[in-house]
């Protein structure tokens, strides 16, 4: 598998980054942040930050499992009639400062926590929720190999070239993304160059708000 050959001076390199960046971008964003979190409380009914769990980082002999939080951007309990479905063009569940926080991708702040707890990591595959995982891996071969000693990510190749998944060509799509970043990490060289235009191209859709 291609995940055994990630460098060792990668991983600890790559930790560290995600440190480092981490805490600055929380020391900067904090009062931002903090203004996002009233405008959520003023706005809607419901808590200000949404907790899931997520399928972290596998090796051969466990999977782990975490709780990933983010802002809330949808209405109080959106999946109590529903269920857990994949994302939804033009979702009426999402509350109008939800658009906003989704499109400038500023709901997944709080993440920032997840990656100083070593949940995650700043750039790497996007964490799946464990009520799809069966059914993808079923449907689509290899997916569960996405995060084979790899942590997920905040932000990741499928994400700056996709966005949100909607159905499963687009989840086919990402797992092409997934695989094709942890080739990157070979080499400290190619690591280095596509972290940085994950970055990069990050930076483009906060600022142009692509996004669902």
């Amino acid at each position: 598998m291609h995940a055994y050959a990630i460098n060792p001076s990668i991983k600890f390199f790559k930790r560290l980054v995600d440190i480092i960046l981490a805490s600055a971008m929380l020391l900067m964003l904090w009062p931002l942040m903090l203004l996002a979190a009233i405008a959520i409380k003023l706005s809607s009914s419901g808590p200000v930050f949404f907790a899931q769990q997520r399928i972290g980082l596998s090796t051969p002999l466990y999977v782990e499992f975490f709780m990933m939080y983010k802002f809330r951007t949808m209405i109080n309990h959106a999946e109590k009639n529903s269920g857990a479905i994949l994302a939804i063009v033009n979702d009426v569940r999402i509350t109008p400062l939800g658009h906003l926080l989704r499109r400038t991708r500023f709901d997944e702040l709080p993440q920032l926590f997840n990656v100083l707890r070593g949940d995650m990591s700043l750039i790497g595959p996007r964490p799946e929720r464990p009520e799809f995982y069966q059914r993808l891996e079923d449907q689509i071969p290899f997916f569960a190999e996405r995060t084979f000693l790899i942590q997920p990510g905040i932000t990741g190749l499928a994400q700056v070239n996709q966005g949100y998944d909607t159905c499963l060509n687009d989840i086919r799509t990402k797992l092409s993304y997934d695989h094709g970043y942890a080739l990157s990490l070979f080499t400290p060289i190619q690591w280095i160059k596509m972290d940085s235009h994950i970055l990069i191209k990050t930076l483009v859709v906060v600022v142009t708000g692509r996004g669902l």
